[in-house]
């Protein structure tokens, strides 16, 4: 019996999946497991999305000009998750704790595969913490991240991405699960700097954006996502992380995605900004989740407390919620201290 089958049986998978978060992520990889043989069914807090998604199999608020599969099915009474013991989480991660805090189950014998990419703002926790605040063990979580934007996912565009997991059974599991022969699937142990990775790229797309915005060009940009990556890996190996981990799919490949993708909600935030447009103008303009607007703050904090310095993203969070102009910031970046390359 191979790995996988001998995985799948223990945790008593079925030909249904559970995905909790219809946003445009979690659509995505609803459409890549119904391409991998499966059905799922999606929970929508909106119960309009609901009905949309069951009557029309669409999801035009998250994920545009997607026609969904009628294997997709939605729900929006979360206790109805209760009895499957794995689901794929794609709650955000600032609303991780109070979704599954009164879900109206436990999840001490769930195996949980999360989508989200930031950290919790007040407890500066990764969401594999958050998860075990709630309850779930360590070994029962996996992460999946990389450069994957849910607009081609959901057009079978040749996509790559890793899980991490503790338990290296639970990860191979996930790879299978889910690869095919336009999504890819790698596997690493190294959650934290997966996490990581996918949480500050966030961060550095708004910069990114803000390039865009003003017009600057490309070499301003390159040295950005450079020097940005840097900072990603010095606070990711304060935290426990491999550095290897972020020159991988977790960290370069998922920042150069997110820093220039026309998909990219974080960098379009920057971008607006760079126009000269304000914060709250943005936020009243948005409808869907840009995680970097969250992390910017919460990845601030947590640079402080681990006296790890990060000046582009300490810029990034001055533009954000002190309204330091975007060209002051560069040029105070551009006049700091001289510095060796590869400095920890």
């Amino acid at each position: 019996m191979d790995l996988f089958r001998e995985f799948s049986e223990e945790m008593e998978l079925r030909d249904t999946i559970p995905v909790i978060g219809a946003g445009g992520w979690g659509t995505a990889l609803a459409t890549v497991l119904v391409d991998n043989g499966y059905k799922v069914i999606l929970w929508a807090r909106e119960p309009e999305l609901v009905e949309e998604i069951n009557s029309q199999h669409t999801n035009s608020l998250f994920l545009p000009n997607a026609i969904l599969s009628e294997n997709i099915t939605a729900e929006n009474d979360l206790s109805k998750f209760a009895d499957f013991p794995f689901f794929v989480s794609a709650v955000p991660t600032q609303f991780i704790r109070s979704t599954y805090s009164n879900c109206g189950f436990s999840l001490k014998h769930k195996k949980v595969l999360n989508l989200a990419k930031g950290i919790e703002i007040g407890s500066l926790d990764l969401c594999s913490k958050i998860f075990g605040d709630l309850g779930l063990p360590s070994e029962n979580f996996a992460v999946l991240t990389g450069p994957s934007h849910a607009e081609e996912v959901s057009k079978s565009t040749p996509t790559a991405v890793v899980t991490a997991s503790e338990d290296e059974n639970y990860a191979f599991f996930v790879q299978k699960l889910l690869s095919n022969e336009n999504f890819r699937v790698y596997t690493s142990h190294d959650t934290v700097g997966c996490e990581m990775g996918g949480s500050l790229k966030n961060v550095i797309a708004v910069a990114a954006g803000i390039i865009d915005g003003l017009q600057i060009g490309d070499n301003t940009k390159a040295a950005l996502l450079t020097r940005g990556l840097a900072e990603i890996t010095r606070l990711s190996l304060a935290l426990g992380a491999n550095a290897m981990t972020l020159s991988g799919l977790a960290g370069l490949g998922d920042l150069f995605v997110t820093c220039n993708s026309m998909h990219s909600r974080n960098r379009k935030v920057g971008e607006l900004l760079g126009q000269g447009k304000k914060l709250s103008e943005i936020l009243t303009m948005m409808k869907t989740v840009a995680e970097g607007i969250s992390t910017t703050k919460s990845s601030y904090e947590l640079s402080k407390k681990h006296n790890v310095e990060m000046p582009i993203i300490e810029k990034v969070h001055e533009i954000l919620f002190e309204d330091l102009d975007p060209k002051i910031a560069i040029k105070q970046l551009m006049t700091r201290e001289s510095k060796h390359e590869w400095w920890w």
